[in-house]
């Protein structure tokens, strides 16, 4: 029943442009014949609820039977999220001022919240002429900005930040030489992803092209960790599907490094899975820094588009069998999401 209504809502909403679209450029990928694609990905979307951006971005189409079984689809994603996140608590991963209270034992530095406090505001950029200013509520990096305040006038600067609604400001995280030569203009985080307390999926971000985010959906790139060894075994991928062993801009190698206090990183944020026990499945982004690890910020909505990422996969098996085992573990029985 709830593949059902899952399929339902997804065709009532579906983009029947970029559908077409999608299956055009498999067939040119593949060779395949455009019925056929048509087809099985309607069969994908009713047994496997993999959308068709599923079933292109994981190539589910060169997929066998049993490999696609084993792949977090966009359906099973939102499964997981309903099984294991209260919604009465994602106001606290919504909004960036509630958050950094909430695991302020984390974060590791300053930050200020701009609420008619304009003095606080001008003792803050004295002590950080440099600092990132966020919006509260919005993702992706949007609107993120690094401001250099020098020989600026502050009173100016406080009203502009209020009215473009950057009302978060933190100190720049300080990450360590190793990862911060990646790409020096951006804070480079690792991306941990916790289920029930436990790491399902890990993986640094990396910016490019000088941007201070560095997030995947904005040009940055992404590989995955090895949970045990903290080693990058992949090369780094952008979301055009383009791999690299090397960064791009600073020609840094990214394959074969080994990640910098990953055990830290590892406790860092299991512990503070634990902080909302209410919310079991969370994606962390943490900077590591010369000194200590820092939690840059997290979500209640784990992106499942980097789990199955062709570039990034020896076999073609995802994580669903490994999210099952973690989930049957807690529930003292057999729920296989696939099944439901």
């Amino acid at each position: 029943m709830k593949k059902l209504v899952y399929l339902g809502k997804r065709i009532i909403h579906l983009n029947y442009k970029s559908f077409f679209k999608t299956i055009k450029q498999i067939h040119y990928k593949t060779g395949k014949n455009r019925i056929v694609i048509f087809f099985d990905m309607v069969y994908c979307g009713i047994k496997y609820q993999a959308g068709y951006v599923d079933y292109n971005l994981f190539e589910m189409y060169d997929m066998t039977k049993e490999e696609r079984k084993t792949v977090i689809t966009r359906g099973i994603n939102n499964q997981i999220l309903k099984k294991c996140n209260n919604p009465s608590y994602f106001h606290i991963f919504h909004k960036k001022n509630e958050f950094n209270e909430k695991f302020e034992q984390y974060l590791n530095r300053d930050w200020l919240y701009l609420d008619n406090n304009e003095e606080e505001f001008k003792k803050f950029i004295k002590k950080h002429p440099t600092f990132i200013a966020k919006p509260t509520d919005l993702e992706c990096g949007k609107k993120v900005e690094c401001i250099h305040y020098k020989n600026k006038d502050a009173h100016e600067l406080y009203e502009t930040l209020i009215e473009n609604h950057q009302l978060l400001l933190e100190e720049v995280a300080k990450q360590c030489k190793e990862i911060g030569d990646l790409h020096p203009y951006s804070v480079n985080t690792i991306r941990i992803v916790t289920l029930k307390s436990q790491i399902v999926a890990a993986f640094i971000r990396i910016g490019d092209k000088k941007n201070v985010v560095d997030n995947f959906n904005h040009d940055g790139l992404l590989a995955p960790i090895d949970i045990e060894t903290g080693k990058v075994n992949f090369p780094a991928v952008k979301k055009n599907g383009t791999t690299y062993t090397h960064h791009p801009l600073t020609k840094k190698p990214i394959l074969g490094i080994t990640i910098p206090k990953w055990e830290e990183v590892k406790s860092l944020c299991i512990e503070a899975s634990k902080v909302i026990p209410e919310i079991g499945y969370i994606g962390f982004d943490v900077c590591i820094g010369p000194q200590k690890c820092s939690l840059i910020e997290a979500n209640e909505f784990p992106g499942h588009d980097l789990y199955a990422l062709p570039a990034h996969r020896n076999k073609k098996e995802g994580l669903l069998p490994r999210f099952n085992e973690i989930l049957n573990a807690n529930d003292d029985g057999e729920s296989h999401l696939q099944d439901e």
